[in-house]
C-alpha cells in the first residue's frame, strides 16, 4: 500500500461543513433562492469543489467576480443543468461573447457595457442573459439612480430587438455588517425605487437581490428572491460584531496545518528571525514551521499570529518570513514533523481565523482567501 508523505502544509476543506453552512444559511431566507459566492477560488477554498458541494446542498446559483471564472465553471461543467451562473466585475472588451455562448448571467452596470453586450449578442447569434446592477450606496459598481432610466430605457430597446434577456435587478450593501448603520436604509430605499421604476417601465427580471452575507443573517426583509453568502457559506462570520459562526449555526470551512520543520533546544538570549525581534528571555526550545507569507500568511502578525502545537498555542516568535517562522515552545520538546495548526474551527483548541485577521489588523475574509497555490488544498468529506 502507497501511503503518502506528510506534507509541509495543507489546508483542510471539509465539503461536508460547507453543504452544512449552505443548508443552515437557506433556512435563514427560506423563501428566497441561494447563490453560492465562490470568486476567488471560493474565498481560496477551492472554486470548483465549493461550487459542486453548495450545489449539492440547494445552491441554484452561483456567483464569481471574474468572467474568466465563470468561464472554468462552466468548463468544469458546473451551471449546465443545476446552477446557474452570474458574474460581475467587467472590464471594456471583455469576452462577453464567450459568456453568452457559455450561457453566463452577466452584469451591465452602466450604458459601456450594455453597449459591449449587445454587439456580442449580434455577433454570436444569441440572446444574453443580463442582470441590472444599480449603486444604493456603495459608490463601486453599478449604474447611478439619475442613468437609471436611460439604462432601463436601452434594455427594453435590446429586449425588443430580441438582443438580450434583463433576468435581474441587484445592488450590495455597504455596512451590512454593521447593524444599524445608517446607510443600511437609504440604500434598501434607492433599491426599492429602482425596482418599482424598472416594473413600471416593463421590466420583468427573473430575480431581485441585495442580500450578502451580513445581510442573509440580520436583515430578513432584504431577502427578496435570491440571497448571496460568501463568506458565511465557508463558515467565517461576516463581523465578529454581529456574532461567530457559531451564533448562527456555521462551522469553518478550512484548516490550516504544517509539520515542523525543527525542533531545537537554544539558551537565553538568542535572537530569532530576521531583525531580532524576538530574542529569546531563558534558555528554551524553538519551533520551525514551514509556511510563511510566500503562503500567504500575513507578515503584518508577525510577533502575534497564533498557532497549536503540542496541545498549546504558541505564538509567532519574531517576523515571520516568506516560507517559514519560529515558535517559541518553551522547553516542550514535540518531534520534528509534529503537527502545527495555524487555524480551524477552534473546536480542539486551535486558532480561528479570526484569530489571525486580529493579529494582523484585518478581516478573516483576507486570512482565508489569500493562502496561496503553494499551499495543496485537501478536500475531505466529499
Amino acid at each position: 500500500m502507497n501511503v503518502e508523505p506528510p506534507l509541509r502544509v495543507r489546508a483542510e476543506i471539509d465539503l461536508a461543513a460547507l453543504r452544512a453552512n449552505v443548508r443552515a444559511l437557506r433556512a435563514r431566507a427560506p423563501r428566497s433562492a441561494f447563490m453560492a459566492v465562490v470568486k476567488a477560488d471560493g474565498y481560496g477554498h477551492g472554486m470548483v469543489p465549493c461550487a459542486k458541494a453548495a450545489i449539492q446542498a440547494g445552491a441554484t446559483w452561483v456567483g464569481t467576480a471574474t468572467p474568466q471564472e465563470a468561464l472554468a465553471l462552466r468548463a468544469a461543467g458546473i451551471g449546465l443543468d443545476d446552477a446557474r451562473v452570474l458574474c460581475w466585475l467587467w472590464t471594456p472588451g471583455g469576452p462577453w461573447r464567450a459568456a453568452i455562448e457559455a450561457d453566463v448571467d452577466v452584469t451591465v452596470s452602466g450604458m459601456w457595457a450594455l453597449r459591449e453586450v449587445v454587439a456580442a449578442a449580434k455577433s454570436a447569434g444569441r440572446r444574453a442573459r443580463v442582470q441590472l446592477k444599480i449603486d444604493t450606496g456603495l459608490g463601486r459598481n453599478g449604474g447611478q439612480p439619475a442613468d437609471w432610466p436611460e439604462l432601463v430605457e436601452h434594455c427594453l430597446k435590446a429586449e425588443a430587438e430580441g438582443l438580450l434577456k434583463v433576468t435581474g435587478i441587484w445592488s450590495h450593501f455597504a455596512c451590512a455588517d454593521e447593524p444599524g448603520h445608517p446607510s443600511i436604509a437609504p440604500q434598501i430605499s434607492v433599491f426599492e425605487q429602482a425596482l418599482s421604476y424598472a416594473d413600471e417601465a416593463g421590466l420583468a427580471p427573473e430575480v431581485r437581490h441585495l442580500a450578502n452575507s451580513p445581510a442573509t443573517l440580520t436583515l430578513p426583509d432584504t431577502h427578496y428572491d435570491l440571497v448571496r453568502p460568501g463568506i458565511a457559506m465557508y463558515g467565517v462570520s461576516p463581523s465578529p460584531e454581529i456574532g461567530t459562526p457559531a451564533d448562527f449555526g456555521l462551522r469553518p470551512v478550512m484548516t490550516l496545518a504544517a509539520s515542523l520543520a525543527l525542533v531545537k533546544r537554544v539558551p537565553g538570549g538568542h535572537g530569532v528571525s530576521y531583525g531580532h525581534h524576538y530574542v529569546t528571555p531563558r534558555d528554551t526550545t524553538l519551533g520551525l514551521v514551514p509556511v510563511g507569507y510566500g503562503d500567504g500568511l500575513p507578515r503584518h502578525a508577525s510577533g502575534k499570529g497564533p498557532v497549536l502545537v503540542d496541545g498549546k498555542v504558541r505564538t509567532a516568535a519574531g517576523r515571520i518570513a516568506m516560507d517559514q517562522f519560529v515558535v517559541d515552545l518553551d522547553g516542550d520538546e514535540p518531534a520534528a514533523g509534529a503537527e502545527a495548526v495555524l487555524f480551524g474551527p477552534g473546536e480542539r483548541g486551535e486558532p480561528t481565523a479570526e484569530d489571525w485577521a486580529q493579529a494582523a489588523d484585518t478581516i478573516a475574509y483576507e486570512i482565508v482567501t489569500r493562502i496561496g497555490s503553494r499551499v495543496p488544498r485537501v478536500y475531505v468529506n466529499e
